[in-house]
C-alpha cells in the first residue's frame, strides 16, 4: 500500500508549518526586543538620575 499527500495535503502542511513558524519568530522576536528596550531604559534611568538632582524632576519638552 502506497501512502502520498495529495496537494491539498501538502498545502495544509506547509500552510501549518509556516503559521507555527511565525509565531516562534514573532515572540521571539518580541522577547528580545522587550530585553533590549528594558536595558536602554535603564540606562536612560541611570543618566537622568546622575546628571540631576532627585529632588527637581526631568524638564519636559
Amino acid at each position: 500500500m502506497e501512502k502520498s499527500f495529495t496537494l491539498i495535503q501538502t498545502i495544509a502542511t506547509a500552510g501549518v508549518f509556516s503559521a507555527v513558524a511565525g509565531w516562534y519568530g514573532f515572540m521571539f522576536g518580541r522577547e528580545s526586543a522587550r530585553k533590549e528596550l528594558g536595558v536602554l531604559i535603564e540606562n536612560l534611568r541611570r543618566d537622568i538620575s546622575e546628571s540631576s538632582p532627585s529632588s527637581s524632576p526631568p524638564p519636559h519638552s
